[in-house]
């Protein structure tokens, strides 16, 4: 009937520890909803250290372990340099051997050109190729002997300078008597190895044959395509003349997000920009969580707060920002790129058309795998 109703007698949790047990998900798409309704603040108790204020009591040479942690690799291995020195002599006895575990492991992460991450970094906000350096330096570590190691584009974001730490550690695994499989486009990469098979001829179905294999001397002269680039036969073309673009600029200026030191940065409209730098000099912090922020906050009214900065100019010059990013895309695990790019609404449409569609009175949703009467509902479209 209309008027019935259904009695629930059930505790509920209340919207706050809802929340933060959806914060814990492992859902990309999840945590990004979650960020419109939450706002990170450090805690004024430990001021952002995580620890009681107890633990923070203890001192050596002057720093406790939370302002340890909060330093990036570098200063923390320049921090130890000598640290004997500042101690007692009962401190001295007691660290000895501490402190050689410590400096060794520090080395390790410096030799995977990490010496810009802090120890407390969050490991969500790791980058892939970071999350793999940072599981190679752990196996440097260990010192096994007779491992092979497979590794997927370990060189990916790198600047050219840690790509040389990266190339040396990756020698280092394999001279103390390991192998080493890297899957890798990096020239340097490829000229360091002591064999490389080069797959090809062309990509998916064109590819799937070894085209040439050796050392990289061989693969120079294999004539594969690979090699051509190697070689310098074939190049990418860089155009002499360089665009004029719109004569105006995107302004922002005192950025002092992380380690921004006040930076005033100018982006002419209309060209293609390239932001470089080494590792860790604050290339995302700059576009991804300074500029990018103000102006989705500007145009889409969006939650997320941009680091700190005083002004931008310009705003007025361009009518939206479009986020290109690695996050996975699709909503559900149904989505691929037909879906994603809208190509499979015109090609449901197409045979939506067809005559014998038409006779049994079918639509473009008896074409789709993520409705009912479309998909198979013994898997639910999952094929």
């Amino acid at each position: 009937a209309d008027d019935a109703k259904a009695v629930y007698d059930e505790p509920f949790e209340g919207i706050i520890p809802f929340l933060r047990r959806q914060m814990e998900s492992d859902s990309d798409n999840i945590r990004e909803w979650i960020q419109q309704y939450t706002q990170a603040q450090t805690c004024p108790v430990c001021e952002g250290y995580r620890l009681k204020k107890e633990s923070l009591h203890f001192k050596l040479a002057g720093k406790h372990i939370g302002e340890l942690s909060v330093v990036d690799i570098n200063e923390l291995a320049a921090w130890f340099v000598g640290l004997e020195e500042r101690l007692s002599e009962r401190q001295n006895l007691i660290a000895r051997e501490l402190l050689k575990e410590i400096r060794k492991r520090i080395g390790f992460l410096l030799e995977v050109g990490l010496d810009y991450l802090s120890l407390h970094r969050s490991v969500r906000t790791l980058s892939g190729g970071e999350s793999q350096r940072i599981r190679l330096a752990t196996q440097i570590g260990t010192q096994l002997v007779g491992v092979l190691y497979i590794m997927d584009e370990p060189s990916i974001g790198l600047h050219q300078r840690d790509n040389e730490r990266l190339i040396k550690a990756l020698q280092h695994l394999r001279d103390i008597g390991n192998s080493v499989i890297v899957v890798e486009h990096d020239k340097d990469m490829i000229l360091h190895a002591d064999h490389v098979l080069d797959i090809g001829p062309g990509a998916g179905i064109h590819g799937g044959h070894i085209v040439a294999e050796g050392t990289p001397e061989a693969i120079f002269n294999s004539g594969s395509l690979t090699s051509q680039y190697l070689s310098g036969q074939r190049h990418v073309e860089v155009r002499k003349k360089k665009r004029v673009g719109e004569g105006k600029d995107l302004v922002l200026k005192g950025a002092k997000g992380h380690n921004l030191k006040n930076v005033t940065a100018k982006f002419p409209l209309g060209k293609l920009i390239a932001v470089t730098g080494v590792s860790g000099s604050g290339k995302s912090s700059l576009i991804h969580d300074t500029l990018y922020p103000i102006l989705n906050q500007h145009f889409f009214n969006a939650h997320r707060e941009p680091l700190a900065y005083g002004s931008l100019e310009g705003l007025e010059l361009i009518d939206k920002v479009i986020e290109v990013d690695q996050s996975p895309i699709g909503r559900t695990p149904r989505s691929n790129p037909a879906t994603y790019t809208g190509v499979f609404t015109e090609i449901r449409q197409l045979f939506a058309e067809m005559a014998e569609a038409k006779i049994r009175g079918y639509g473009p949703g008896r074409f789709s795998f993520n409705v009912k009467g479309g998909r198979c509902e013994t898997c639910e479209g999952a094929g």
